[in-house]
């Protein structure tokens, strides 16, 4: 009794939630040059989605000075009774972006239920997430780490890779989707001694060397805020201009979709076998098809599924980590351009029965 008398009297309460925030506030006025209230003059909200990220309001952009009035969501409630948080999701990013508008901000962030992705919006309504927020947030990193290697997941686009290579004079190593297979490749890399600062996926998983490759969205988005304060503390005060000026230059498909071809396990063509090892014979047949084409070309250097660029535009067809479904993504320069490419899979896949290509079927017949 006497030994757990002296445990119980040893532990005490610790707020982590207070440390933590106090830990981002001080960052930002680091990069400030030590600045007490470097946001100070900045109208910054933030969505919550009514998950965990409320506390970023009040407990970091407020001790900044920023205003923080038209945040919205901040509760966190289960139920997610106004949009589902999540950055990718284009509800939830109209709701952030017409906030924004409203209330004539400098800057909207937006997080997902447990704040480990984010994304922003900018004072004109445009959307930092996605391949935009990997473009930036290579720009600052590769600022701070010239030449540094970015690792990114499979579907970013044709687009980032020439602005973070030849704009950014930076190294774009595209990988696998997961935010875990994103980072450890990273952590992989550092090891045989190629540099990497950061692990980003198009899903706003993002991930910095220098904050121990913990896959933190409030993190994430306190380099944005560091560059604000950074630029405001050297007399430059574009509001949140100073960072979609950062991404200037950025290539962007008119045309991006993702489809979905599902596999019917059940199904007689799958001769018992998984449905991973179906998929599998799907990507091998796709690339056997691919190299028949003369307007098609494989990618040389892929670690997931069959990417091929063509048409003025790519595609990739994948394996879903979990899922017997084939994600099929296609950017390209037109909805005609990317038909052909959609084209070039529909009939590559048409004699294996167990799929699913409805939604293919669709996205060619509104050509």
């Amino acid at each position: 009794m006497d030994s757990k008398r002296k445990a119980s009297a040893s532990a005490k309460r610790v707020d982590y939630m207070t440390m933590y925030a106090s830990d981002l506030v001080k960052a930002v006025q680091t990069a400030a040059g030590n600045i007490e209230k470097p946001l100070e003059g900045f109208h910054i909200l933030v969505d919550a989605g009514n998950g965990a990220g409320g506390f970023f309001a009040e407990k970091v952009l407020e001790p900044l000075g920023a205003n923080t009035s038209g945040s919205q969501f901040l509760e966190p409630d289960g139920r997610f009774p106004n949009h589902i948080p999540n950055p990718e999701d284009k509800a939830a990013m109209k709701a952030i972006t017409q906030a924004v508008l409203d209330n004539k901000s400098d800057l909207g962030i937006i997080f997902d239920t447990d704040v480990d992705r984010s994304a922003a919006v900018d004072s004109t309504g445009c959307e930092l997430n996605r391949n935009r927020l990997i473009a930036l947030m290579s720009a600052i990193v590769l600022e701070e780490h010239p030449g540094t290697t970015i690792v990114t997941d499979s579907v970013t686009s044709d687009g980032l890779t020439e602005f973070i290579e030849k704009k950014l004079g930076g190294k774009h190593h595209r990988f696998r989707r997961g935010y875990k297979n994103v980072i450890d490749e990273a952590i992989r890399l550092n090891s045989v001694g190629e540099e990497s600062h950061l692990a980003i996926e198009t899903s706003g998983h993002g991930a910095l060397k220098e904050n121990h490759w913990l896959d933190d969205g409030a993190y994430l988005m306190v380099k944005l805020l560091n560059k604000l304060a950074s630029a405001r503390a050297s007399g430059i005060d574009g509001g949140s201009k100073v960072l979609t000026d950062l991404v200037v230059g950025l290539q962007e498909p008119e045309v991006s979709v993702e489809l979905r071809i599902k596999i019917n396990h059940n199904h007689s063509d799958l001769k018992g076998g998984s449905f991973r090892d179906y998929g599998e014979a799907v990507l091998q047949h796709l690339e056997n098809s691919i190299s028949l084409d003369p307007k098609l070309q494989k990618v040389p250097v892929n670690y997931e599924g069959v990417r091929v660029s063509g048409h003025g535009g790519w595609f990739l067809l994948r394996l879903s980590l979990h899922d017997p479904v084939l994600p099929f993504n296609i950017e390209a320069p037109s909805h005609e351009d990317a038909v052909k490419l959609g084209l070039a899979v529909a009939s590559a896949v048409k004699e294996f029965w167990a799929l699913d290509t409805s939604a293919l079927d669709k996205f060619i017949q509104t050509s």
